[in-house]
């Protein structure tokens, strides 16, 4: 037992890899007939993003970036489709350069034998859908992205076996005003659960569709998983975990493995007065959609307290400087409210340096759910640069890593099934929230969110490190 402690065996065929999004890596928003996204539009609008016009300007570089991936050994990469690259307009007409590139990018993945795991959909709406449809209100957007879909499996799925519906749906719809999907913030509270609901049927048209269309094809969902841990042994701070854990993840994987609505939500909305706006065929149609595995995005944990029906409620403000002290914790009173964990140690975004959250995450998912699981994100977001002697040191996330992949071994020893681990990200590619002074990647590019500059790859000391022990399929941990 001390062995597998200290180095975890990981399955033969494991998927060691890296992960990205298309808004976030590619750059050319307006080029070779791709049209904006809502996330290119936010980009150049809100600080403290980037200018996404260039991002880590991927689509030139895609050859050079998986040369890289080949030579650290990498067998698998999960990466997303940008919706208004292949449809860039409403007039319903496919932009072959988009398919194009897409095609080409896949190939050269599969002459260097790394798996593609193609993500659907990662925030990016097409601003005609937007303006069509109204965002993901109106269900005229279930046609549309089922259309999408089955695109994508017609032209890629001979190719591709691995694919995921929709990232982070539920925090899409936690954080809707950050993520550009609060399009009505006035009536958010009660609208939201009517988007989500809308949100679940794009989801299941693309499970259908994967099945009829591609042969030997596996789809998931890809939830953002934030444990949360109880603050104290008072049963309150229990049920208050729970609360939590619900409403900001289990509904989700509750609709998608089991595909119906869980007692507790339907409970809360009864008690709030909320219509999700389910209609006759709506459910025969979740039905239908049965997941072969879950992708999971992990960061960190969240810790939850009792919170009175009389506290005054706070909405959740993520630290979006870099400077520790800026996050703000959320109160929902006579549900939970979120608080520091005095156990763990905080990023300078203060996020949770908790690798032990993994190993919870795939025991629980396990537990609920018995489908087989891929991490799809998991990293380690830091301010960087190129240091005097050319090169880019990062010991910080050596070790944050080295002891986020032991607790994925671990939790494979206690019997969970894991077939690959896909970390965010393998190139520095533009933040969610802060651009290009959080990076994450393996691979530095030469760029931030004031110069374009060369966009020159500089592997990182991480990617020697990470390269090392994706070769040894889990046994080099360079300690």
């Amino acid at each position: 037992m001390k062995e597998y402690i200290e180095k975890p065996v990981f399955p033969k065929g494991f998927l060691w890899g890296g992960s990205s999004s298309s808004w976030q890596i590619e750059g050319a928003v307006e080029e070779d007939g791709k049209t904006l996204s809502l996330m290119d539009l936010n980009s150049r609008k809100k600080k403290p993003y980037a200018d996404d016009t260039y991002a880590s300007d991927h689509y030139h570089h895609y050859r050079e970036d998986i040369r890289l991936m080949a030579k650290a050994g990498l067998t698998s990469y999960r990466f997303s489709i940008s919706w208004s690259r292949i449809y860039p307009t409403k007039d319903g007409k496919l932009n072959q350069k988009g398919i194009d590139f897409y095609n080409d990018l896949i190939n050269e993945l599969l002459n260097y034998n790394i798996t593609p795991i193609v993500t659907i959909y990662h925030y990016d709406m097409p601003v005609w859908i937007d303006k069509e449809y109204d965002g993901w209100y109106g269900r005229g957007i279930i046609k549309e992205f089922d259309k999408y879909a089955r695109t994508l499996f017609s032209e890629f799925g001979d190719r591709v076996k691995y694919w995921l519906s929709i990232n982070e749906q539920n925090m899409q719809i936690c954080y809707g005003d950050w993520l550009g999907i609060d399009k009505h913030p006035d009536t958010w509270f009660k609208d939201k659960w009517k988007v989500n609901h809308v949100m679940n049927l794009c989801h299941a048209k693309a499970v259908i569709a994967c099945h009829e269309l591609v042969p030997g094809g596996k789809i998931g969902p890809v939830p953002g998983y934030v444990p949360i841990y109880p603050y104290s042994c008072n049963p309150q701070d229990q049920i208050a975990a729970m609360n939590a854990e619900e409403l900001t993840e289990k509904v989700w994987d509750d609709l998608y493995a089991h595909r119906e609505y869980n007692g507790f939500i339907k409970n809360y909305w009864k008690q709030y007065q909320i219509n999700p706006d389910i209609r006759p065929g709506d459910m025969e149609l979740i039905k239908q959609a049965k997941i072969d595995f879950f992708g999971l995005n992990c960061y960190r944990s969240n810790t939850a307290k009792y919170c009175s029906q009389n506290d005054t409620s706070q909405a959740y403000i993520l630290n979006k400087t870099g400077k520790k002290g800026g996050l703000i914790f959320p109160k929902v009173p006579g549900l939970y409210q979120l608080v520091r964990n005095p156990y763990v140690e905080y990023t300078d975004w203060d996020w949770e340096k908790d690798p032990v959250s993994l190993r919870y995450m795939l025991r629980y998912v396990w537990d609920h759910y018995q489908l087989p699981m891929i991490i799809t994100e998991n990293g380690y977001g830091e301010h960087e640069k190129v240091s005097d002697d050319g090169k880019v040191h990062d010991p910080e996330r050596i070790a944050f890593l080295r002891e986020q992949i032991k607790q994925v071994g671990l939790a494979i020893q206690d019997g969970c099934k894991v077939f690959g681990y896909n970390p965010w990200t393998f190139l520095d590619v533009l933040s969610t929230g802060n651009g290009m002074s959080k990076r994450y990647g393996f691979v530095y590019v030469n760029t931030t969110d004031e110069d374009k500059l060369d966009f020159r790859r500089i592997p990182k000391d991480s990617y020697y490190w990470y390269s090392k022990l994706v070769k040894s399929n889990g046994e080099n941990w360079g300690e």
